[in-house]
């Protein structure tokens, strides 16, 4: 899976965009204990999700979708899966036959009526569940805690002069436009965010958004 991912847009990444990682050694080790800690803690957890999506509809657990890193490399975003297996078929379909939801998806890359989402899907989504395979992205290092939502290229040129910021930290599990209104704020605000927090980092800073972030995911503000 990483190599697949590794190849898509492999032209992306040959611009040469490389920057220290921000936080450095400090903010991985937090990291890297962060996740192990919460890997532990959540196993039956874990388990019992990856059952739910096996026994829904009998497909794959897990979905990679390839996804921007720091200085524009490429990796595979797991997530437990929430859509139907035909999605991209799905979604074009329903764009078509739907302009306001195509305005929408234009806009924000998200949709709050999403046609793909399986039952199961949308309960995942609704309590943030289907983003606990990112704690396996974090120890691999294509991922942080903390920081920017991982995107895909074309979100990614949405920054414009602001990417630069995006590229020099790696995308976060949570950050600080998830527990500032994530989908109830602008595509710019988002921007906004990820530059204000790579600007700002502080190890406090980590800490007070993973705080925050359990009553943002207990009362499901904004989530997709």
């Amino acid at each position: 899976m990483r190599d697949v991912a590794k190849s898509a847009d492999a032209d992306f990444s040959q611009a040469g965009i490389d920057f220290p990682p921000i936080g450095g050694l400090l903010k991985r080790s937090f990291d890297i204990a962060g996740s192990l800690i919460g890997l532990v803690a959540l196993s039956p957890l874990f388990v019992m999700v990856a059952l739910l999506v096996k026994f829904s509809d009998g497909g794959p657990i897990f979905y990679g979708h390839s996804r921007i890193g720091r200085g524009g490399r490429i990796f595979p975003c797991l997530k437990f899966r929430t859509m139907v297996q035909d999605g991209e078929r799905v979604l074009a379909a329903y764009l078509a036959a739907n302009p306001d939801a195509n305005a929408e998806w234009t806009a924000t890359r998200k949709l709050k009526n999403d046609p793909r989402v399986t039952r199961v899907g949308a309960v995942l989504r609704k309590l943030s569940l289907d983003e606990l395979p990112q704690i396996i992205n974090i120890l691999q290092g294509d991922m942080s805690l903390v920081g920017p939502r991982p995107v895909v290229r074309d979100e990614l040129e949405i920054y414009g002069s602001s990417a630069v910021y995006y590229l020099k930290s790696r995308p976060g599990l949570t950050g600080l436009w998830q527990v500032s209104g994530r989908n109830d704020v602008s595509y710019d605000s988002r921007v906004a965010f990820d530059r204000h927090y790579v600007e700002n980092w502080s190890l406090f800073e980590d800490i007070r958004i993973i705080i925050k972030t359990v009553p943002a995911v207990w009362m499901s503000r904004g989530c997709y």
